[in-house]
């Protein structure tokens, strides 16, 4: 029976405050970082100190507005768009596999797709328009999954294995070992949580586990770069074990409370990829061991405040909808900060709020819109 006006607006009438100061909070904080590991990278290579903080801005103002949506519709609608919008992140996934001025070969790999390829026009600022189609499917897949695990009806082990491996290979194929590995987690947490009997879980574990170690042994690349991890090429300091040494040294001269904001003598080019995926060495390296603590200590309220709001959701699509968007954030966190300290191998994941980047950026402050949009239908978080 539908609920009279005045019912369904109570219901959907509370703010988790604490979770939206958290998670803007960051995402301010990752602004100013951002432009300050990249000021001298910036200047050497496009002439203008501020050409990151410029664009990282703009995907923060495109965020906020995906973010404002998915906190503002009743996220029960999600069940009409899901569909359509994991078709669309399917066929976006096998078009940027396709070689063409839309889709080009960068760093050896077939991750984006581009809207004004040369020879079109730049657009000021933005220059190119692209986007990761693997960062829109980790959104559309939770909003696929949540769905269709909310149908009693539906036996979720059937639909998850032929999708969950159709996803991973496309992923597989770019290359982007880091993204399928995360799609996979989440899945598997998703299904879980659906009321999957555990023994399954623990028979598809090991053979997953498998099909990983067979797909990292069979790149020279990969191969190296795990057993950099494993400390076989610790002498090759200027080869596969370079970048995890100049993050420890990051982290290392930070000390207890850091060098100082702007200090940082790593970001001087010693550290690749310094305003992605390693922007938390520089972090630990100006603000030291405890500004690393209180940045942690708020990774670790959003994931339980999270997982919280899994459990007081009124229904299961809420419950689906809230255990998939924390564990995409908890996930990456997980592994891009286990990355930066040794415990787990590099894999080119960014730090969710931080990290600089785009469609990461976008994409997920969609999702966290749709958990906050979550909280207001629970009680007593």
């Amino acid at each position: 029976m539908k609920k009279p006006s005045g019912e369904r607006k109570k219901a959907y009438q509370g703010k988790d405050t604490l979770l939206l100061y958290a998670i803007l909070f960051l995402l301010i904080f990752g602004v100013v970082m951002v432009y300050d590991v990249s000021v001298v990278y910036a200047y050497d290579i496009f002439g203008g100190k501020y050409y990151f903080l410029y664009l990282q801005a703009v995907w923060v103002l495109l965020g906020l507005a995906g973010f404002f949506i998915g906190y503002r519709i009743d996220y029960h609608s999600i069940s009409k768009v899901a569909l359509p919008l994991f078709v669309v992140s399917l066929i976006s996934l096998i078009f940027v596999l396709i070689p063409s001025p839309f889709a080009p070969l960068i760093y050896g790999a077939r991750r984006w797709i581009y809207l004004n390829p040369s020879p079109f026009p730049t657009i000021p600022i933005i220059g190119r328009i692209g986007f990761q189609p693997s960062e829109l499917i980790k959104l559309s897949f939770i909003f696929y999954l949540s769905v269709i695990f909310s149908k009693r009806e539906v036996k979720a082990l059937l639909i998850f294995i032929p999708v969950c491996i159709l996803l991973v290979g496309l992923v597989l194929a770019q290359p982007d070992f880091g993204t399928a590995m995360l799609i996979s987690i989440i899945g598997l947490i998703m299904l879980l949580v659906s009321g999957l009997n555990f023994s399954y879980f623990l028979v598809g574990v090991p053979i997953a586990l498998a099909f990983a170690s067979v797909f990292i042994l069979s790149s020279a690349y990969r191969k190296e770069r795990f057993l950099t991890y494993l400390g076989f090429n610790s002498e090759d300091t200027e080869g596969t074990s370079y970048h995890i040494n100049q993050i420890l040294i990051a982290l290392g001269s930070g000390g207890l409370f850091g060098l100082g904001f702007g200090q940082s003598r790593q970001k001087y080019q010693y550290i690749p990829e310094v305003a992605t995926d390693s922007i938390f060495a520089v972090i630990g390296e100006e603000l030291g061991f405890i500004g690393l603590v209180f940045l942690v200590s708020l990774f670790l309220f959003i994931i339980i405040r999270g997982y919280r709001i899994a459990l007081k959701a009124p229904d299961k699509l809420g419950t689906l909808l809230a255990t998939g968007v924390t564990s995409w954030f908890a996930v990456q966190s997980i592994v891009n900060l286990s990355g930066m300290v040794n415990l787990l191998p590099l894999t080119g994941v960014p730090l969710p709020l931080i990290s600089y980047g785009g469609s990461s950026m976008v994409f997920g402050l969609c999702g966290l819109g749709v958990l906050l949009n979550v909280s207001r239908s629970c009680q007593n978080i």
